[in-house]
């Protein structure tokens, strides 16, 4: 049985300039040349050769020259090699009907064309064995060892030695035992840190009670109890005792303490209050010094006062009548004065562009000169005299802000107000989107008011 061979593939490849710049296997597919991606071979276009024309093409599973009556070249049939001009006058080529010339070639066959800027080979080669893949030799196969940092990947690996010969160092290191220290070795700080100082305690002094006797130990103490009244107290005969046992009682306590200066006649207030035989004291003789300019009128009797007090046991109830005020007099409140209103005039601005309109720029500016306003009120405070006028000159971005916001033109002496009208424009957003920058100058007269 017969061997069968397998089909040896076309070698085609492109020199230029001594080196092949391109070239192809093929087994079945035709050669063309072009200057688009449609052909075999793209090259670009000249006029010494057409757009597109074929060179080999394989029919019958085999494949043949194809030259025009210009095309040079060689090309060798086994026993010798043929220029092309010996192929179209010796007719070892057919002619076609479209006057190009076909050979058929031989799987031994090679040869070259020559093309005004480049040269075509091609020769037939042994095909591959089925299932093989192609593969780089062994010095052109990368490697991860040839591909990394060699001095990085030594650094890195000694970092990671020491790193793994410290720990080891540590861990075989003993665990330090930690002495326990007595409270008697600790400094002063520490002890008063730990141990804070106890309150000193006071001891409690016992009660004089005045009396010259000795008392028993044996007897328990009774609960000290302050009865209202532990003895009956016999009637006063006259009114001159009374009212000294209301005074020892009372002279200590409550309001009365605070009360206890001296009334016009010399004597306590609480004496002038208590009059003699308990009814009918003036109070406005005792509170005298409490009376300023008719406000407060004390008397006797009723009218706008207290009179009568007396005791708990009876008599009359006192009474406090109406007190009267009486007003300071007319409040003069000044004459009636005219607020000046600052104001802040403004104008058409100079604005070098069509797309955006000054009548409408300026009506935008007007809707927000309140702003501006403020700015020239703030300055105001500082100088009520302050006017001037004003001419600032900025660039309409197309995004529709204010940048480079300067003052062209300025007869108003204060800062603050020019710097405070350039941070508010540069804040707003105006509702137009020209092209490119627009330059604009708008004025702004600044009044103190009429």
């Amino acid at each position: 049985m017969a061997l069968q061979t397998r089909p040896k593939l076309l070698r085609v490849g492109v020199i230029q300039d001594g080196r092949i710049v391109e070239e192809h296997h093929l087994l079945h597919d035709s050669v063309t040349i072009g200057d688009d991606a449609r052909n075999t071979i793209v090259m670009p276009p000249s006029e010494a050769r057409p757009p597109r024309f074929k060179v080999l093409e394989n029919r019958g599973q085999q494949f043949h020259l194809i030259i025009d009556e210009h095309m040079q070249g060689r090309v060798n049939l086994g026993s010798s090699d043929v220029d092309f001009d010996a192929l179209r006058s010796q007719g070892l080529a057919t002619r076609r009907a479209d006057d190009t010339f076909d050979l058929p070639l031989q799987e031994s066959a090679r040869g070259k064309v020559e093309l005004p800027d480049a040269t075509l080979f091609f020769h037939f080669i042994p095909a591959p064995a089925e299932g093989s893949k192609p593969a780089l030799p062994p010095e052109l196969k990368a490697s991860p060892w040839r591909t990394v940092d060699r001095v990085f990947f030594g650094i890195l690996l000694t970092m990671l030695v020491l790193y793994v010969l410290s720990v080891a160092l540590i861990v075989a290191q003993p665990t330090p035992v930690e002495a326990e220290v007595e409270l008697d070795q600790l400094e002063d700080r520490f002890v008063r840190a730990i141990i804070p100082p106890q309150p000193a305690k006071v001891e409690e002094k016992p009660k004089d009670t005045g009396s010259t006797g000795d008392k028993k130990q044996e007897e328990p103490k009774a609960p000290t109890k302050k009865p209202a009244s532990t003895e009956a107290t016999p009637a006063p005969a006259n009114s001159a005792e009374r009212r000294q046992q209301v005074e020892a009682r009372v002279a200590g306590t409550g309001l009365l303490k605070l009360l206890g200066g001296k009334g016009p006649g010399g004597g306590d207030a609480i004496a002038d209050v208590l009059g003699s035989s308990g009814s009918g004291a003036n109070v406005a003789d005792a509170l005298a010094g409490a009376q300023s300019g008719g406000a407060l009128a004390v008397g006797s009797g009723g009218g706008n006062g207290i009179a009568n007090p007396q005791g708990d046991t009876g008599g009359k109830m006192a009474g406090i009548g109406a007190t009267q005020t009486s007003g300071a007099g007319t409040v003069d409140t000044g004459r009636k004065q005219v607020v000046k209103v600052p104001q802040v005039v403004d104008s058409v601005p100079e604005v070098d562009s069509s797309e955006v309109k000054p009548k409408d720029l300026a009506r935008y500016i007007q809707s927000r000169k309140a702003s501006i306003q403020r700015c020239y009120e703030n300055g105001l405070k500082r100088d009520p005299s302050l006017k001037g006028k004003v001419m600032v000159r900025f660039d309409l971005t197309p995004q529709g802000r204010a940048s480079n916001v300067e003052v062209e033109e300025s007869t108003l002496r204060s800062d603050e107000v020019i710097n405070c009208i350039k941070t508010t424009m540069r804040a707003w957003t105006f509702p137009f989107k020209p092209s490119d920058d627009v330059p604009v100058s708008y004025p702004f007269i600044f009044s103190p008011g009429e």
